[in-house]
């Protein structure tokens, strides 16, 4: 990234681009990174378990007849985007991708040039009535039709509770029968991973201007109320439908334990 625009402040989108390996992020960004890690060394293994969930769960999404998928806070891009998964399988797989942060909407558009089934829109996944509003979304999404909403590592930025449900439900009203939820969020570990989560936190939530909430798993199921949840539930993350058929879960993985996440389908 050019060093001329360094910004003051760390963005959630560059953090977690230089977690997964990217490069377009700025020197406040790895700092925080830095800081990050030496909190929680695995934090960089748990950004890429939010990456092959992604491409496991898109997967199966195409996999079980959707062809429409609108991705909330989808950051910036990097290998393995959701229209590059669908659209392997089904080339006419239709992609909206929705962040706030300019310089993830600017690149993903950049990304998509000439992909007439996918496009990027700014826009803050908090005011889902923008979104759902927005021309990019009306154009290419046919809410008649089953569309997968997908809030990949995201939902835990939005850290009030009663927020967080609102937001949820709104984006799933006015989908049709047969659409689905995919989520993860952040989850409260025991003993020393959860001190060292909670230092993580800490650190997060003092240097970037978006601020991490860790719900429990009551809390994240209350996202799937009246959804039919897909085997095999609500799980942490790597036990979500593993590649691996001889897969064990570690007990010991310290990535493991820190977030959930599940698939639920609209009844009808």
């Amino acid at each position: 990234m050019p060093e001329t625009a360094e910004p003051g402040v760390a963005a959630a989108a560059r953090v977690y681009d230089y977690l997964l390996g990217g490069t377009h992020n700025y020197v406040v960004d790895r700092e925080v990174a830095a800081q990050m890690l030496r909190a929680f060394p695995m934090a960089a293994v748990g950004a890429r378990y939010n990456r092959e969930l992604l491409r496991r769960m898109v997967q199966y999404l195409i996999g079980a007849g959707v062809r429409q998928f609108l991705d909330l806070g989808s950051g910036i891009p990097t290998v393995g985007n959701v229209h590059q998964i669908a659209q392997a399988e089904v080339p006419a797989a239709r992609v909206v991708y929705v962040d706030y942060d300019a310089e993830a909407v600017e690149l993903g558009r950049e990304l998509l040039a000439g992909n007439e089934f996918a496009t990027a829109l700014r826009a803050d996944l908090r005011d889902p009535d923008s979104v759902l509003r927005a021309p990019e979304v009306r154009e290419l999404l046919d809410f008649s039709q089953p569309v997968a909403v997908l809030m990949i590592s995201v939902l835990h930025f939005v850290p009030d509770d009663a927020e967080a449900v609102r937001v949820v439900r709104r984006y799933l009203e006015p989908l049709a029968p047969g659409s689905y939820l995919a989520l993860s969020h952040l989850a409260p570990a025991e003993g020393r991973t959860g001190a060292l989560q909670q230092e993580t936190r800490r650190v997060y939530n003092e240097t970037v201007a978006e601020k991490l909430a860790i719900r429990d798993r009551a809390q994240i199921g209350e996202f799937f109320a009246g959804l039919e949840l897909i085997e095999p539930g609500l799980v942490p993350l790597p036990d979500w439908r593993p590649e691996d058929p001889d897969y064990v879960p570690d007990e010991e993985d310290a990535p493991r334990q820190v977030g959930l996440c599940a698939v639920g389908r609209l009844p009808g």
